[in-house]
């Protein structure tokens, strides 16, 4: 029963941390990451679309994505939905693909992307102390319903403990690894 309550935390803390690390990838560095228009939706005949199905995007320099649409009429729409998706970025449109130069940040955009870095990773500890939470609950029910005994029960909130420790000692390092790569120039 304890077994099943600890890898079932263990389950939801890695998709948290997994969570973390793909919220943090459209975080942009200064750097070309395909990831940074993985949020764009495209106006594709009358349907809301995310730019990766209708398009491809890569990274063949370092200050540069070009998104090449599968369909050549999608060229102005990919364009404006750049533009408007408030990204800071000025694409270029010469009517077979998308070059999208990525700007130098300045020393204020980092700090604010830092702090929107840190948010995120908040955001995720809270949702690790959640599952705790519910996984200690369910170690309770399980006391209630005398399916384990108080031993058990306490060796097993000891042991949702250390899970949860480590889940946000991992999401602590990716946090830090992602400032450090926001504020490096």
């Amino acid at each position: 029963m304890i077994d099943e309550v600890t890898a079932d935390l263990k389950a939801e803390i890695d998709g948290t941390v997994g969570s973390l690390q793909r919220d943090l990838s459209r975080i942009r560095t200064g750097r070309a990451n395909p990831d940074l228009l993985s949020g764009v939706m495209v106006d594709y005949y009358g349907t809301e679309t995310a730019l990766i199905k209708i398009a491809t995007i890569s990274a063949p320099e370092a200050r540069l994505l070009v998104v090449q649409p599968f369909d050549q009429s999608a060229v102005n729409d990919i364009d404006k939905a750049i533009r408007n998706a408030n990204l800071g970025f000025s694409p270029m449109n010469d009517g077979k693909l998308v070059r999208v130069p990525v700007p130098e940040l300045t020393e204020e955009r980092r700090r604010d992307l830092v702090k929107q870095v840190r948010k995120e990773g908040e955001n995720h500890r809270i949702s690790c102390r959640n599952h705790r939470r519910d996984a200690n609950d369910m170690l309770k029910t399980l006391l209630a319903d005398k399916e384990i005994g108080e031993d058990e029960n306490r060796k097993g909130l000891d042991d949702v403990q250390q899970i949860t420790n480590a889940g946000i000692a991992r999401i602590d390092e990716v946090v830090k690894a992602k400032e450090e790569e926001v504020m490096a120039v």
